[in-house]
């Protein structure tokens, strides 16, 4: 749902969206759990059975973490599900391609049963042929830590 006062900007009003490059991030989102049931099915879909992740028992005594901990790509496949808490709202868009990353870092780890949040802000727009490339940098902190256990630098091609 909109929040009011919601502002829209079309996807190539390049002038208005540079306006809204900042230094500051945006609210947190709300909070997801990562559950050992979540970091099970990612182990499952992935191949990725690394004890570090599933084998609770282990984990418990070998484990620095004292504890399983997500995979650092499940925490980073969770950025769908982050719903933003953004001022604006792009719009005039045909699709939203993934493009890549400029910057991908694991920094802390997520233990199993956490809750994490996250938020971003907006570093550069650029128009492109296809459209405009959007670039954001987002941190995914596990609620409560003052440490981000994910730091990404996504880059978004909308499309005309």
């Amino acid at each position: 749902k909109r929040r009011r006062n919601m502002e829209t900007i079309k996807f190539d009003d390049i002038a208005a969206l540079t306006a809204k490059i900042g230094k500051e991030f945006g609210p947190w989102s709300e909070p997801i759990q990562v559950t050992q049931e979540k970091i099970n099915q990612f182990a499952d879909v992935t191949g990725d059975r690394q004890w570090i992740h599933i084998d609770i028992e282990r984990c418990k005594k070998e484990s620095p973490f004292g504890g399983p901990v997500a995979h650092g790509f499940l925490t980073l496949s969770l950025l769908p599900a982050f719903k933003s808490k953004e001022d604006y709202t792009i719009t005039g868009f045909r699709n939203v391609v993934n493009y890549g990353a400029n910057k991908l870092r694991f920094v802390a780890p997520v233990p199993a049963g956490a809750s994490v949040h996250a938020r971003s802000r907006l570093i550069a727009v650029e128009p492109r042929p296809l459209g405009t490339m959007f670039t954001r940098e987002t941190e995914i902190q596990v609620v409560g830590q003052q440490k981000p256990a994910v730091v990404y630098e996504a880059l978004m091609l909308f499309v005309k």
